[in-house]
């Protein structure tokens, strides 16, 4: 079986993206989570995840005694593991576009990922409006997105990205739950794609773990004093 080596489901967005993959395509897996205690070195997150992969970041995908790291590399792997569950888009536009549109994701909207972490436990309109009203590279990120998701919809029909469940749909679910958590504001199409990809078992799944957690780690919100 699959093993999934992910970080706290608050804040970790980036082990978000396989983790609700395999769950929405209802592909087995052992979940392993090691908790964010901090990111030195000598912190005992470092030097677990350091034993499995040479980068020391989640998350981490084991089958047997092959190691993945990365996030596109483990949605690239499973959709090779799995064919069966069409994971990438049929159609090969369709297919080159999904695939650009995560390498996008992988590489860029850095303001918006920078200025609003993930944080799936709080709800933070007013932090949101601040960020809104002062950051002009988010408001470009978000617009991006807007014109992004918008015109996917409209072509491929809804629900969602490229009509069904596929790696783009997870790949920006971490996303989704940024817009969501600092109120951001979208057009009514944009926001409904928000709330249907909240409303995926497997996102609904991660978004139960998260807030199950109840866990506070100050370094990783530096905009609240306590939960």
């Amino acid at each position: 079986m699959l093993k999934l080596v992910i970080g706290n489901k608050n804040y970790s967005s980036w082990s978000m993206r396989p983790w609700v993959l395999l769950q929405q395509a209802q592909i087995p897996f052992e979940e392993v989570t090691v908790r964010f205690d901090a990111f030195t070195p000598e912190s005992s997150f470092k030097k677990t995840v350091s034993a499995l992969t040479p980068t020391g970041k989640v998350p981490v995908l084991i089958d047997g005694d092959l190691v993945v790291w990365d996030t596109l590399a483990i949605a690239e792997y499973v959709a090779e593991q799995c064919p069966e569950k069409h994971l990438w888009p049929h159609d090969q536009a369709a297919r080159a576009r999904a695939r650009s549109i995560c390498a996008e994701m992988h590489s860029g909207f850095t303001a918006l990922r920078s200025h609003c972490p993930m944080n799936i436990e709080a709800r933070l309109p007013e932090t949101g409006a601040l960020i809104w009203r002062d950051q002009s590279c988010v408001r470009a990120d978000v617009t991006r997105l807007v014109a992004m998701w918008g015109e996917l919809l409209q072509q491929h029909g809804g629900p969602l990205l490229f009509g069904d469940f596929s790696i783009a749909d997870a790949y920006f679910a971490p996303i989704c739950m940024r817009l969501a958590t600092y109120a951001l504001p979208l057009p009514p199409a944009i926001a409904d794609y928000v709330t249907r990809v909240q409303a995926l078992p497997g996102v609904k799944a991660w978004i139960d773990g998260a807030l199950a957690e109840r866990d506070f780690l100050d370094f990783e919100e530096p905009y609240r004093l306590a939960r």
